[in-house]
């Protein structure tokens, strides 16, 4: 069994920053690629940043220079630090990732419960 906690989320004024954090826990698994989604209330949801098992990153245009998306390894853990954080990026932030399981070999996709971040005056 995989599972993804994501903590970090809050509120915060625009031009702050705020850091979110996914966490992996189980046993019998590897991760790959990790992301972060968002969905705003009305809106699809939107691949924000990957992160690939060498380290390799993307970024949606919007969070370009603004975003940086990290992992321990270690700690089968994923970052999201985001700056200058902007009304429009309010929404929920998801974290997903790219899960192989053993001893089948499979990949599976495994997403967390989602986390609130508000940016507002």
């Amino acid at each position: 069994q995989v599972q993804l906690v994501e903590s970090g989320g809050g509120l915060v004024q625009p031009g702050g920053s705020l850091r979110l954090s996914c966490a992996a826990s189980g046993s019998g698994f590897s991760i790959n690629d990790m992301r972060w989604y968002r969905q705003a209330p009305g809106k699809e949801r939107e691949l924000v940043a990957t992160i690939t098992s060498g380290g390799s990153t993307n970024y949606v245009d919007s969070v370009e220079g603004r975003f940086t998306i990290s992992r321990d390894n270690a700690k089968n853990t994923v970052y999201l630090q985001m700056n200058s954080l902007k009304p429009e990026d309010t929404a929920v932030y998801y974290c997903n990732a790219q899960v192989r399981t053993w001893p089948s070999g499979r990949f599976l996709d495994c997403w967390g419960q989602g986390t609130q971040v508000t940016v507002s005056s």
